[in-house]
């Protein structure tokens, strides 16, 4: 699954680690997080990342 890096402050979004601590499950796509998610650690909205270049 594919990667996404906040634009903000460089923190990447790995599917297969997801984000538990703000309730997203490992395994879950960067698409089908909630509208409502942001950065863990910036605050940025999930608008502000863009796909990691792999």
């Amino acid at each position: 699954m594919q990667r996404y890096v906040c634009d903000v402050c460089g923190w990447i979004y790995d599917p297969a680690k997801g984000d538990p601590d703000h309730g997203v499950p490992a395994g879950t796509a960067f698409q089908d997080i909630p509208d409502g998610w942001v950065c863990p650690e910036c605050g940025a909205d999930k608008s502000m990342f863009s796909p990691v270049k792999e």
